[in-house]
């Protein structure tokens, strides 16, 4: 990342040098004139070189209006002007790449989590960890509580496991010794032991990486604003410049009209424009990863959104309770957290969060005893408590709705059960009230969850449409339907595994990086690095506005540009002065595209 960032920067630092050495010796005509051309030959060979990239992809750039007028000036000699050409075109391109790679860098800790190594038990129990690479079919390995299972293999022992990532069924699964464990999941209890049955190139995670892949290469590339610009300027220039040479007959006034014609509005004042949007949906939790994704998201018409921890919080959560008559709440609660918290269980953890959220302190416990996936029993104060599953059908006052109970029994009876959850975030409904207000259009529920849990989402939020128990094949073939389907950009938000070949796939893939898996974020084209869905519409707000910004910035800079250009035309300038009034165009322009942004999402 950093070679990269160097070795670009060496292109605008030789340009930058060049003008300002050529400037001092500006009295010593020959050697200014031979350093201005060294500050030209290096924008030459980088217009030359970006140029020819987008012509492979049949497109044309303002990139080609720059290396047509730096030949032109070299060819007859105005150097200075061919100079400060160059300049600006590495400025720009080093802007937007400074951009890109502050992006990337920010990133780069959220990447850093995926399962590099497995813990690998030998013959007498001992563990060493290991490449996944090295790992045979065959082999035993650990996996330690709250660790993602890096590889698939039959389960040895029985497992509690988060599977939101690869199903999105939020809830706890338990998983018995000999059932297959896929790779992605997270194991969330004690260590397990599973026997690998397949190397790391064919497990889930890693075929799911290829799905991302081939999604990548599929899916419909934008053409920047800049460009899409440059299809009418660039020939509406070189028509002009022609016209010029056979009125005046003087090649040096057609070569002044391309100088001021080169489009650096184009070149510096879109890039500065999406940079500070950029910038300021960092500054709010949600890093864009460039400005074709920034230009994307600003025209985006339909959301599509995971559900289980994009809409909701992704884990358990105690949402109901009951209690048998005459029991005291707060001492049963108390009982029950005091023993929750010897377990690593991610139930455990949802109780203990619970208490500590009504105020309540734990107590000490002794004779603790934990059955994993099942209860955990022992003694507090002088009281058997016991919290786990409910043994038999619970009596009327005792009956909940939700998608997980937990009972509570002390010396011997049943005292209260607890309703677990996963519940929707605080900012869930407020946030499809900015995304309907910005201009969304269609909002579309894709959830991996069951039909019913999807349904009362969808119901909470308002969709449009819902769909239910979709694998990740099935998310990837939602997000091109849509995409065929709509007018504008196609946003999908997700955190899970099972969401990246969609993200990758999708106009503007958004991923929940604060919590979600790697290779959602690897796939998204925008990270949510605070773990909050209303960044989702903040960033939107943010693109929505820079892209006005940047248009604006354009619009005035290129006006001004052609005035310049007939000017130039009629002999009123040369090729110095259209450089030189160029630079004041420029700044024109950049100082609109750096004026604030106003935010329509009110804090």
């Amino acid at each position: 990342m950093v070679r990269i960032s160097i070795a670009r920067s060496w292109f605008l630092i030789t340009t930058v040098l060049s003008l300002a050495a050529g400037l001092v010796l500006i009295n010593h005509q020959l050697l200014s004139n031979s350093i201005f051309a060294l500050g030209a030959l290096v924008g030459l060979a980088l217009s030359a070189k970006w140029t020819y990239q987008t012509l492979r992809n049949r497109e044309l750039a303002s990139d080609s209006l720059a290396l047509i007028a730096i030949i032109a000036g070299l060819i007859v000699g105005e150097f200075l002007a061919t100079a400060i050409v160059a300049l600006m075109l590495a400025t720009g391109r080093a802007l937007e790449n400074w951009a890109k790679g502050k992006s990337q860098a920010e990133l780069k800790a959220l990447l850093d989590r995926a399962p590099s190594i497995a813990h690998l038990v030998d013959d007498k129990g001992h563990t060493t960890n290991v490449a996944l690479a090295q790992i045979s079919i065959g082999q035993t390995i650990r996996v330690l509580s709250g660790e993602v299972v890096p590889l698939d293999g039959v389960l040895l022992t029985d497992a509690e496991l988060d599977e939101s990532a690869l199903t999105g069924e939020p809830m706890p699964v338990q998983r018995l010794a000999g059932e297959i464990v896929s790779s992605g999941v997270v194991n969330g209890a004690s260590a397990i032991d599973l026997r690998v049955n397949c190397t790391a190139t064919d497990s889930t995670y890693a075929n799911l990486i290829r799905l991302v892949q081939r999604a990548s290469a599929n899916s419909a590339k934008s053409v920047r604003l800049a460009n899409r610009w440059a299809l009418w300027f660039v020939p509406f220039s070189l028509l002009l410049s022609a016209v010029a040479w056979l009125i005046s007959k003087d090649v040096h006034v057609a070569v002044a009209v391309l100088i001021a014609a080169t489009p650096c509005p184009l070149i510096l004042a879109i890039p500065v424009a999406v940079i500070s949007g950029m910038s300021k949906s960092a500054a709010q939790g949600a890093l864009i990863k460039g400005g074709d994704a920034l230009e994307l998201l600003a025209k985006a018409k339909t959301v599509m959104l995971d559900k289980t921890g994009t809409l909701t919080k992704g884990g358990p959560e105690v949402t109901e309770a009951v209690f048998a008559l005459g029991v005291d709440r707060a001492q049963t609660l108390a009982f029950a957290a005091s023993l929750e918290r010897f377990s690593p269980h991610v139930v455990a953890r949802a109780i203990v969060d619970h208490a500590e959220r009504e105020g309540l302190h734990t107590l000490p416990a002794s004779q603790v005893h934990e059955e994993h996936g099942k209860q955990i029993t022992g003694v507090v104060g002088s009281r058997a408590v016991t919290v786990g599953q409910p043994e038999a059908d619970l009596p009327a006052w005792a009956k909940l709705d939700s998608t997980l109970r937990v009972a509570i029994t002390i010396d011997g009876a049943l005292v209260a059960v607890l309703g677990l959850n996963d519940p929707i975030r605080e900012e869930t409904s407020e946030t499809i009230a900015h995304l309907r207000t910005l201009g969304i259009t269609r909002i579309v529920l894709v959830s991996g969850d069951n039909e019913i849990a999807a349904n009362e989402v969808a119901r909470l939020i308002g969709a449009d449409q819902v769909f239910a128990n979709c694998t990740p094949a099935r998310k990837l073939e939602l997000v091109q339907s849509e995409m065929a389907a709509s007018s504008g950009s196609v946003i999908l938000v997700g955190d899970g595994i099972n969401d990246a070949p969609a993200l990758a796939a999708a106009s503007v893939g958004v991923a929940m990086g604060a919590r979600g898996a790697t290779a959602a974020s690897e796939a998204a084209d925008v990270v949510i690095i605070e773990d909050s869905i209303i960044h989702l519409a903040k960033a939107l707000d943010v693109s929505q506005g820079a892209f006005r910004k940047a248009t604006q910035a354009g619009l005035i800079g290129m006006s001004l540009a052609i005035v310049s250009m007939f000017a130039a035309a009629a002999s009123i300038i040369n090729a110095t002065q259209s450089a030189i009034i160029q630079e004041a165009i420029d700044a024109t322009a950049i100082l609109w595209a750096l004026t604030a942004l106003r935010s329509r999402i009110k804090e």
